[in-house]
Parts: C-alpha cells; structure tokens; sequence
C-alpha cells in the first residue's frame, strides 16, 4: 500500500481517476449507506459518507457535547476497536484506494484504522461485524490529528470484488470523512438487448475529462435521480471569450451497439442553464493506445437550444458503436444530469 502527502494530491488523483477510472462507491451521492456499527455517542458514522467537505463550530453544543461534523464514538472502549459497516450504492466494485480524513479532530482522532471488506450477494440485514467472509484490504495504519490520509492499495490486490466494507477505528475517536475508490462492477444484464443507461455511473461511467468544473463536478452528471438543488450538478464558470464551449468527456459503463436516446437534464439550473448543447461520440477499442480525444468523434446529438429546468430528450434509434460520449455545453452554465440509453 502507497501513502500519498497532500503535495502528492495530484498524482493520487490521476492514479484514482484516470488509469483506473474508479469512483466514490461508498459515498452517500452514489446510494452508500452504514448498516450497523459498535458506537456513535458523539456524531453520527453515517457523516463518514458525506460529499462535501468536513466544516467545524466551535461554537455549537448537542446533548452528547460539542458537535463534530464526522463520526465519534465514547472514550475508553474496552474492545479492541469501534467500527462501522457500509453497504456500497453500486452492486459492487473492485477496491483502488480511499481517503481518511480526520479533518478538526484534534486530541479525539481516531489513532489507527484498518478496512476490511466482503462480497455478498444477499438481502441487507444479514453482514454482521464477525462474518467469517471480512478479509483486510487495507493494513492498520496510524491516523494523525486533523489530517488528511490518502492511498493506493498494491498492484495485484485490486480485482477481487466487494460489496460491504468494515472501517476499524483502534480503540476509538473520532474521523470526519471516509472515501474508498474503486472501479465499479456492473450488474448482469437480464437479455442481450436490455436497454440501460449507459452513462449511469452504477452501470460503470466515469466521467473523465472536462474543460472546467468551478461550481459542480462532472461525476454529478451520472447520478441517479434528478437531484434537489444546483448543488449536485455539473456547473462551470461564465465565459467572456467569444465562441467558448465548455465540454466533458464520460467513459460509458459499456459500449453501445444501440442507442435509443439522449437525455440532457437542466433540473434546477433556471438562470443559468446553457444556451446551447451538442453531444459527440467515439469508439477506443480495449488494449488500443492513445489519448481519447485523438479518436475520431461522430456527431450523435447537432448544436441544439436547451431551455431552464427540464429533461431535453434527443431520439437517436441508431446502431452504433461508441465507448465514450462528450458533452459539449455552448457557451458555458448548469446541467444536471446526462442519460445514454442503449444496449
């Protein structure tokens, strides 16, 4: 296992998101969810999965005492370590590397974490903490206060598939954010011609490359639903230079033989949706070499207006073969959501 410091930060990212296209499977934005855990007496574990960004008051008192923004279990435990479960929101997922953050746990931190997984194909409800199935994934290492942990599991470690995880705090304290990365495992398809969203990210999607992501990143778009606010949409900054367009690139889940549809959704962007959208699709064969945007696109969707908070439907019903798709928003704004259904 690979321990990376924050100057790293950069190349962690790459490492995560280009070469393996892995994403947050645990996280609450994909449907992750804490199952049981040993103690929450102080915060709640369930804040181990939020998207955003750890804060802290000082100035703010719960019944249990001061309030923290993460997951913080009572002092003086008498076993060996507290812990908590997660049931990924996708079907399951090969392990990359993650995050601890103990961001304002400061003499409460947790001192050493370790995390185990399993793969279950069952009814929720039935993991329990002493499963025989748990296996480590990532060693037992020391936490230091209000800081940031960063790694990558070791080549050769990371195919084996997972469902649930086990984060182990020793013996007890307090962290604020738990991230795990990992390249998501699709469900079986029920036919050979199921249609699916392929640019769903529970279906495999990742969203790769992009021109500018200032107000709401681009793994948003391949979200379920429709969201609640502009929060948990892809935004970017207003641009001044005549003929801007800003663009993304996703990887699809699986490559399209057949596609039904396009949908461009604007939920919640009422006045600052894009003026314009167009959408472009390629094929890069598995194993070829090359950078994606050196692959000839082919248009699937010509320069069309878009209007405020609503799903724009773009019928394709075409045979064609394409592994990425680039959404090209005309000059700049808000969009929620993008769906390629085919098969």
């Amino acid at each position: 296992m690979k321990f990376f410091d924050l100057s790293e930060e950069a190349e962690f990212k790459s490492i995560i998101t280009s070469q393996n296209k892995a994403v947050d499977v645990i996280g609450s934005k994909l449907g992750g969810k804490v199952v049981s855990f040993s103690d929450e007496w102080f915060a709640a574990a369930e804040n181990l999965l939020k998207p955003s960004d750890p804060i802290c008051d000082r100035t703010k008192f719960v019944p249990s005492g001061a309030w923290y923004d993460g997951w913080e279990t009572r002092r003086h435990n008498e076993m060996e370590y507290d812990w908590v479960i997660i049931k990924m929101g996708v079907a399951a997922a090969h392990i990359i590397g993650g995050e601890v953050d103990t961001a304002f746990f400061n003499g409460n931190q947790a001192p050493f974490v370790s995390v185990e997984a399993l793969y279950d194909e069952g009814e929720e409800g039935n993991i329990v903490e002493d499963d025989s199935r748990w296996v480590e994934i990532v060693e037992k290492f020391e936490c230091g206060p209000s800081q940031r942990h960063l790694f990558i599991r070791s080549n050769g470690l990371t195919e084996e598939k997972f469902t649930h995880i086990k984060l182990k705090m020793y013996p007890d304290g307090g962290i604020a954010r738990f991230r795990l990365y990992g390249r998501v495992v699709p469900p079986e398809l029920k036919t050979k011609n199921h249609v699916i969203d392929l640019a769903y990210v529970c279906n495999g999607a990742v969203a790769l490359e992009c021109s500018d992501q200032h107000f709401g990143s681009t793994d948003n778009l391949l979200l379920p639903g429709r969201g609640h606010d502009m929060s948990d949409g892809w935004e970017t900054r207003r641009s001044r230079e005549p003929g801007h367009a800003d663009w993304v690139i996703i990887q699809l889940g699986r490559e399209s033989t057949f596609i039904e549809k396009i949908i461009v959704d604007t939920a919640h962007f009422r006045g600052n949706f894009p003026q314009f959208i167009s959408v472009e699709g390629c094929l890069k064969e598995p194993g070829s070499s090359g950078n994606i945007d050196e692959k000839t696109w082919v248009e699937l969707v010509g320069k069309s207006k878009t209007g405020p908070d609503k799903e724009h439907v773009y019928e394709i019903r075409k045979n064609i073969r394409v592994s990425h798709v680039k959404l090209k928003i005309i000059p700049d704004g808000g969009v929620k959501r993008v769906r390629v259904w085919g098969y």
